[in-house]
């Protein structure tokens, strides 16, 4: 849980609800919250809030809150960009074990909302279909903002899709993933937008997005195509728009890796991302080599630990080699 985030990473819950807990909803779903902040996503054109004249109070403190959380990482040595070196080699075993501790983990137990899972391995969870990416922005961002964010986003998509082999792309229409850029001064559009995108979300989910603390830097939510499936067929992730540009960066990088799949954190992966030292801020070359395991074609959703295994050792020891 980098950050004190809620890494609820993909974790399949039973329908967003299921990150409450009530396993009311039909749908399952993947939650990722690293903890990063949140955003909300763009309103419909018969809902828009009126634009505020400046950032309030509150969005003004967390901004410089989370200024000196990323100087204090800085200084640390902490959120390096180099996707690791000479003093983070990795064999295929580790890369194996990693495989399985961060895509055949979850961190919650599944329709239990936010209570941390027994430990143990669950299934395989990844998308079958395409992937189209689209990036909505608040009221409270400003445009030239939303600009950066965007082309960022898009350059991030292209490289997974160049990653995977999976066709993943961002979409004017029909998008399925939704990553939200949203400021404290839009929490009350999260909820509602969400609601949008997925009607039939248990209500009492949603409350997670009516107060999110700002220890919650970042979230992923994954739903199946299928109650109680490991097809992803929905994501909708949140970032907060006041953070500083690195740990934005950072949250784009792992939320969208997690709600393809990898929505569980290991304290002993490295280099890597899906780690909560904060030691990487983007996708290494270790994350890039899981992901390339996840979409191998003959990983299939709700495939068990045991039948993954041998393909994962191959195809590890494939991309690593022996040792």
């Amino acid at each position: 849980m980098r950050w004190g985030r809620i890494a609820t990473s993909a974790v399949v819950l039973s329908a967003l609800a299921g990150c409450i807990g009530t396993g009311l909803a039909p749908r399952e779903i993947t939650v990722s919250p690293p903890e990063r902040p949140a955003a909300v996503a763009q309103p419909t054109a018969a809902a828009v809030p009126v634009q505020p004249a400046g950032p309030s109070q509150k969005s003004r403190e967390l901004e410089a809150y989370y200024k000196r959380v990323q100087s204090d990482l800085l200084v640390r040595g902490l959120l390096r960009t180099d996707g690791g070196g000479p003093d983070t080699q990795f064999t295929d075993t580790m890369l194996m074990r990693n495989f399985e501790k961060i895509a055949l983990a979850e961190e919650y137990e599944r329709g239990a909302g936010l209570k941390p899972s027994a430990g143990g391995t669950t299934a395989i969870k990844k998308w079958t279909k395409p992937i189209r990416v689209v990036a909505e922005f608040g009221a409270s961002v400003p445009s030239d903002k939303a600009a950066k964010d965007r082309a960022y986003l898009a350059s991030y998509v292209a490289k997974l899709g160049r990653i995977t082999g999976h066709p993943i792309s961002m979409s004017g229409s029909g998008a399925n993933f939704h990553v939200l850029f949203m400021g404290q001064d839009d929490t009350d559009t999260i909820a509602p937008r969400i609601r949008q995108i997925v009607p039939d979300v248990n209500p009492t989910a949603l409350r997670l997005f009516n107060n999110l603390p700002r220890s919650i830097h970042c979230l992923v939510i994954a739903f199946s195509d299928t109650p109680g499936g490991y097809d992803y067929g929905t994501a909708i992730a949140v970032i907060r728009s006041e953070h500083p540009d690195l740990l934005r960066r950072s949250c784009i990088h792992e939320e969208v890796a997690q709600g393809l799949g990898l929505g569980n954190d290991d304290p002993s992966a490295r280099p890597s991302i899906f780690n909560d030292d904060d030691e990487f801020a983007l996708l290494t070359s270790h994350d890039e080599l899981l992901l390339k395991i996840l979409y191998d074609p003959r990983l299939k959703p709700g495939m068990s630990a045991a039948e993954a295994r041998p393909i994962v050792a191959e195809r590890a020891t494939a991309l690593v080699g022996g040792r």
